[in-house]
């Protein structure tokens, strides 16, 4: 039996079985939205225990606090790289995170790829089941929660991932139609992108500024296009929980509506 909301108590309750109900449909949180749900299932409820986890951070509104901003504007002048490289070093050691602007990467790239993100996850539910999978190592894959299974709660969002792997790439084919062409053209912007930033990362740290990239840190690109559907119950699920990225490193690209919350001595 499943609780459709937070409210209420029920005799039984098979989570697992509730999981593998949902992963089963392959539609995703969209695909409950579309169904007309009022109510979020159970799986998507955020625990006592997490909840309990937020509570001895705070959630700053002081405007005073300025998230690091770093301009790669005329970083082939030596004494422009050279505060870039003093910038990302001070954000890297006390933020771990910074904003870029004049990062190369037009505006009409960048807005192409978050409609073209929206396109696919808005496309015919059938046409999104075929790239269905939990299988991470297919190139490219449509899920919902990669660790579904594995999470105390479900987040509440559906996601495109494309794996680009240098020495076995992606066939443009295997890409959805509805954003082939500006996933093509926005990996080329990022791969750039990365490298700038790696040289970067790479002074930073003292080193040779091809020192991170012999390494073979740009060999992979992993792109998650994430989608969070508008939820009937916010206040009991987030869109993404908190986390830190596996990866070396994270460029995000955030829609209008932007959510992203980080986490800086508490």
């Amino acid at each position: 039996m499943e609780i459709a909301g937070a409210g209420g108590e029920v005799s039984s309750y098979d989570r697992n079985k509730a999981l593998k109900a949902f992963d089963e449909t392959k539609a995703g949180v969209k695909g409950l939205v579309d169904a007309g749900i009022e109510k979020i299932p159970r799986i998507f409820v955020r625990t006592l225990d997490e909840l309990a986890e937020d509570l001895p951070f705070k959630i700053e509104e002081d405007k005073n606090i300025d998230i690091p901003l770093i301009d790669l504007q005329g970083i082939s002048t030596d004494q422009r790289r050279k505060k870039m490289i003093d910038e990302v070093r001070l954000a890297s050691e006390t933020w771990g995170f910074f904003q870029l602007v004049n990062h190369g990467i037009p505006l009409s790239v960048t807005n192409e790829m978050i409609q073209g993100v929206r396109r696919f996850h808005e496309e015919d539910v059938e046409l999104k089941k075929q790239l269905y999978s939990k299988d991470l190592s297919r190139k490219v894959q449509f899920d919902s929660n990669f660790d579904l299974y594995r999470s105390r709660s479900a987040n509440w969002r559906d996601t495109l991932r494309c794996l680009f792997l240098t020495h076995d790439p992606i066939n443009p084919e295997e890409l959805p139609d509805t954003c082939r062409d500006i996933i093509v053209d926005y990996r080329k912007h990022i791969m750039n992108l990365g490298d700038t930033l790696t040289e970067l990362f790479s002074e930073a740290l003292g080193l040779n500024k091809d020192h991170l990239k012999d390494m073979d840190f740009s060999q992979w690109c992993t792109l998650n296009c994430h989608n969070y559907t508008a939820c009937p119950e916010p206040e009991l699920t987030l869109g993404t929980t908190q986390h830190s990225d596996p990866s070396f490193f994270t460029n995000l690209l955030q829609d209008c509506f932007g959510g992203l919350q980080i986490l800086n001595q508490n």
